[in-house]
């Protein structure tokens, strides 16, 4: 091999071929003699990279879609959302659906609610009940009152507030403890609150087993209230210790006990 590769710049002296040209010829050579040799040893030429690897990496770098809620304007968003809940929801359950910070969904609805108090809107934005929801502003009660009922009647009878007083003051507490209050048997009032979703059971009382109640969110909702703390002071409306030791002595028998019987 060596000397026929020192041949061949003489042979293409004889023939007129440039010296370079000729030297580039060995160099040439030199792959298609390494063909044959990788084709003996077995070992096929590394090609580009290929299969189920490459199309792995190619996903990996692919950009992650952007949130359909990441681009909306805050407020408008926040007035969507609470058009149709059914009951407060809170400052953290609109961060998680609107991908905000719950302070930035504060701010919002405080601003929102302001903002429509300061332009006299007919409903107004309030934080009952340990979360946000639109409500009807009090000035505008009758109005909505005559086209809800109309001429129907659906309040609570006396009856009913008195238990339901009972239970908010006193809760968790059981249907004889209400009735042993009002003086009166509170089942069917009590059933008639449990209907309505203003009062629920809340567990059993030791030793007697009986069932106790407390009043729900719901409860609070209809009165307007934040929380249980909110709950006006019963002092101011409670009779002075003379009268009711007076109302207690009324009904009861004067006699004396006959030592003989």
């Amino acid at each position: 091999m060596s000397d026929a590769v020192a041949d061949v710049p003489e042979a293409a002296e004889a023939a007129g071929v440039p010296e370079t040209a000729a030297a580039a010829a060995p160099a040439a050579a030199a792959p298609a003699a390494a063909a044959p040799a990788a084709a003996a040893s077995g070992r096929p030429e590394k090609g580009p990279e290929k299969g189920p690897e490459k199309e792995a990496n190619a996903e990996t770098e692919k950009e992650p879609e952007a949130s359909p809620t990441a681009g909306l304007p805050l407020r408008p968003a926040l007035e969507a959302v609470l058009m149709v809940v059914d009951e407060p929801v809170t400052a953290e359950h609109l961060a998680k659906v609107l991908e905000r910070r719950p302070r930035e969904i504060t701010d919002a609805l405080r601003e929102l609610s302001d903002e429509y108090t300061v332009q006299g809107r007919g409903f107004d934005l309030r934080h009952v009940a340990g979360g946000w929801r639109f409500y009807t502003r009090a000035a505008y009660a009758p109005a909505v009152e005559g086209f809800v009922l109309d001429g129907q009647q659906s309040r609570l009878t006396q009856a009913a507030l008195e238990t339901l007083a009972v239970v908010a003051y006193r809760q968790p507490v059981s249907r004889s403890r209400v009735s042993a209050v009002r003086g009166v048997n509170c089942d069917g009032v009590m059933r008639t609150l449990l209907q309505r979703g203003l009062i629920a059971e809340a567990g059993t009382e030791d030793g007697t087993g009986a069932i106790l109640y407390r009043t729900t969110n719901y409860f609070l909702e209809r009165m307007g209230l934040r929380g249980l703390d909110e709950l006006p002071e019963l002092a101011p409306f409670l009779p002075d210790a003379d009268a009711v030791e007076g109302e207690s002595q009324e009904g009861v028998p004067s006699f004396d006990v006959d030592d003989d019987t």
